[in-house]
């Protein structure tokens, strides 16, 4: 049974594919008239031998060279002409589904990422390549081959008969070439996606490797998948060499297979001499199509594989609705009976929410870990979409924003801050590639990061690595702090901001709250330790998933937790439970 998913992206797939439908047909005209003009070799060679040579006539063999150096000229500038368009036809491909994928790829990693979503960038550059391969003009040749076969039945018969047959058995040797070497090419590529997983994740980790005597021990799990991935490869390599092997040998069989029952004609005086070459060329280029299909296999199958995959990303994913531009909301947040099951999972991790958060209000979301603080913070980003219940921001449920203007009026300050490569600017910027530096310099300085970023070698154009380099735990959070205030949002989510931060960074932290607050934004703080929720006004307490306690700080403090008066007193890290 088809999955309606998948086929909603096959489809989405077929409309970017028929968009350069008229350009196909101009291919389909050029192979068509290539193809004839392929004939202009052996009809030459036919003439040159059975009339030329018994003529000796050089008036003839110049005519006839003049002629067939006209045909060739135009043979070639026409099969460089759909190579160009074919090229194009790739091009656009690509362009046209490259924002479509890449999109759907940082959603459905953002949310559950699998092979498809791994891998969708590649697949559809392994599509582009296949459209501008010379294999692919393969298949727009082979249907002309009949016409070739014809040509050398034409001649004699048992020529014919000779090329049908070895045409025939070209074609069984590419059904068992697909059928063979599938298994073998998809072993290949999920073991080689494997292998880069596992080298990545080492290099983004290098610190830690280096640092804790992990090199040996990371190295034997890479070197496990990498001999993997090679052994797949070999197994594949060799399946589809093994045919093209046989192809290209049995080909050239063919051809003086062809050449001796030729001559065994000719001897029998049923078959002149041009007519025997001429039919082992023909012979040539008939079956010349699939002996470079069959030789360009795996990137058929690598392409058919893309296909599939993109189909399945772009069903899961699908394109975001447009939505009805809101006025500037206030930053008033309703959670209302909110249920949240992870992407991939089962059990609900969040269970019937509900709180309501005032403008100019700081929330403390506490908890154990576990408790589902993580969750409630990538639900009010937008980052997971409810199970149940209804996220609001100031009456309009979240998913009735774009996603791009719902990430500027909720910034996020993720558990783990990452930084892109590029300079402290473009990063509080978010990649912007039109930043606003007076908006980069508001952001370092209500995030209390300004000072700090000056003192760095080239202060706001100092370069950073994806890794934070040589950027300490806390200065990586502060700029994460900017980044997340860079567009001026009206809710601030922050999801253990002082967990790298040392005395001044939680200070300067605070300092930003209150600077929020007094704007009259509305602040989120997921948090274990007691510093963070100084500033808070509330706090909403979890437990299991659910709501264990809401409301004043003070309230929430003498009911829930022992210590609460030194907490809220100075902030001493005896205390969350």
């Amino acid at each position: 049974m088809k999955n309606p998913r998948t086929e909603a992206g096959k489809e989405e797939l077929r409309k970017a594919r028929r968009e350069s439908r008229g350009l196909f047909w101009a291919v389909a005209i050029f192979s068509f008239v290539v193809n004839i003009l392929m004939l202009t070799g052996p009809l030459y060679m036919l003439q040159v031998y059975d009339r030329v040579l018994g003529s000796r006539s050089l008036e003839t063999l110049f005519g006839l060279t003049l002629i067939v150096a006209f045909l060739y000229g135009m043979m070639g500038l026409l099969d460089f002409s759909r190579a160009r368009i074919m090229a194009r036809v790739g091009s656009r491909f690509q362009a046209r589904l490259d924002k479509r994928v890449f999109d759907a790829v940082i959603r459905k990693s953002a949310i559950a990422p699998d092979e498809s979503s791994a891998t969708g960038l590649r697949d559809l550059e392994s599509i582009q390549r296949m459209l501008i391969s010379p294999a692919l003009m393969s298949l727009f040749d082979m249907p002309w081959t009949p016409l070739f076969l014809f040509g050398i039945m034409l001649f004699h018969p048992w020529l014919g008969y000779l090329a049908i047959g070895g045409g025939a058995v070209l074609i069984v040797m590419t059904i068992l070439n697909q059928t063979t070497t599938r298994l073998p090419i998809a072993k290949a590529n999920m073991a080689t996606v494997q292998s880069e997983k596992i080298a990545n994740q080492m290099i983004n980790e290098a610190e830690m490797v280096q640092a804790m005597g992990m090199r040996d021990a990371s190295f034997h799990r890479w070197q496990v998948a990498r001999d993997r991935t090679l052994q797949e490869s070999l197994a594949a390599s060799d399946a589809g060499g093994l045919f093209s092997t046989l192809t290209k040998t049995f080909r050239l069989f063919l051809q003086s297979a062809m050449l001796g029952l030729g001559a065994y004609l000719v001897l029998a005086g049923e078959l002149s001499p041009g007519a025997m070459i001429a039919g082992s060329i023909l012979m040539g280029r008939a079956l010349a199509p699939i002996e470079l299909a069959i030789g360009n296999w795996p990137m058929f199958q690598r392409a058919a594989k893309g296909w599939a995959n993109l189909s399945e990303l772009l069903g899961t994913v699908p394109v975001e609705p447009p939505r009805t531009a809101l006025p500037a909301p206030k930053a008033k947040l309703d959670v209302q009976q909110l249920t949240m099951v992870p992407p991939g999972q089962s059990q609900a991790t969040l269970r019937m929410v509900n709180f309501t958060v005032q403008p100019g209000q700081a929330v403390g979301v506490i908890g154990t870990s576990g408790a589902g603080k993580s969750t409630l913070a990538r639900a009010i980003t937008g980052l997971w979409r409810p199970a149940g219940g209804k996220i609001r921001l100031d009456g309009a449920a979240l998913d009735q924003y774009e996603p791009g203007i719902l990430g500027q009026l909720i910034g996020y300050l993720p558990q783990r801050v990452e930084l892109f490569d590029g300079t402290i600017a473009e990063n509080i910027a978010r990649l912007s590639p039109n930043p606003d530096a007076e908006k980069i310099v508001t952001a370092a300085k209500r995030a209390d990061a300004h000072d700090m970023i000056l003192k760095m070698p080239d202060g706001y154009d100092t370069r950073v690595a994806a890794s934070g380099g040589r950027l300490s735990g806390g200065q990586i959070q502060r700029i994460g702090l900017a980044r997340a205030m860079y567009s001026d949002p009206v809710i601030l989510v922050l999801d253990e901001p002082n967990s790298n931060l040392d005395n001044e960074g939680s200070m300067a932290l605070n300092r930003a709250i209150k600077a929020m607050k007094d704007e009259g934004k509305t602040v989120l703080i997921m948090a274990h330790r007691p510093a963070a929720i100084q500033e808070c006004d509330m706090l909403l307490m979890l437990e299991a998933g659910q709501v264990r306690a809401f409301g004043p700080k003070e309230e929430v403090l003498k009911k829930m937790v022992q210590n609460h008066q030194q907490i809220a007193r100075d902030g001493n890290p005896g205390g969350v439970q």
